[in-house]
């Protein structure tokens, strides 16, 4: 990219009012032309904080990952002009959103289609992943490498995309599945992909996913589902 590439970010978020505010304080606003909040059915004061702190909210009355990402791109397929680069982030701040200029670096300068944050090459807090979550990565990546030849470490939500790619890829994912459908789909288009490590921390408040049985099963059933389908 010979001039500045114009950057969406894109966070689905569901009650995370006590996190949220630190996302968007440490998101470097002068990399990103808009921050979008997916307000995915929250019950508590997301939205409002996110508003007041300069993001646009967009409701997605859907509940579900995939479907609160899905909204937040129908808003931006709304733009007279389409971004360069979409950048994926969770609410909760386990992530470092000061980390975005690291994680788009490859696309802007070494001609990648999509950059995993990799919580596995980088150094995560103790705690802050699951036993579960740890073994269901680390699967769920082996199955990718094996059937679809492409090698990922991670299925980490902090990642970029360039826009026109992710259009290709037609994502169609409404819950768990959705990173995991992301990587597959651009290892079948042969996407140019890489990873770089990302720092990972215990998130504010309770997970949704990992922090349930009924979450957790169904997420890895949801991985692995996703896996097979596009073979």
């Amino acid at each position: 990219m010979s001039s500045k590439p114009i950057i969406d970010v894109i966070i689905p978020a569901f009650n995370e009012e006590n996190a949220i505010g630190n996302v968007l304080r440490d998101l470097p606003k002068d990399w990103i032309r808009e921050i979008i909040v997916c307000n995915n059915l929250s019950t508590d004061q997301t939205a409002q904080i996110a508003s007041r702190l300069g993001a646009t909210v967009v409701d997605a009355p859907i509940q579900g990952y995939g479907n609160a990402c899905l909204f937040g791109l129908k808003h931006i397929a709304q733009k007279e002009i389409a971004p360069d680069i979409i950048v994926f982030i969770d609410a909760d701040y386990s992530d470092y959103p000061e980390e975005l200029p690291l994680l788009v670096k490859p696309i802007i300068e070494e001609n990648y289609d999509m950059v995993i944050g990799s919580r596995a090459l980088g150094k995560s807090e103790k705690g802050s992943m699951t036993p579960q979550q740890v073994f269901g990565n680390w699967l769920a990546t082996h199955l990718i490498k094996l059937f679809y030849g492409y090698r990922f470490t991670d299925l980490g939500p902090f990642r970029a995309i360039r826009y026109n790619k992710l259009l290709q890829l037609k994502m169609q994912d409404k819950t768990y599945g959705w990173t995991v459908e992301m990587q597959v789909k651009a290892a079948k288009q042969k996407l140019k992909c890489t990873e770089i490590p990302v720092q990972y921390r215990v998130r504010i408040g309770f997970s949704k996913v990992s922090g349930t049985i009924k979450g957790t099963i169904g997420a890895g059933q949801k991985i692995l589902w996703t896996i097979f389908k596009y073979l």
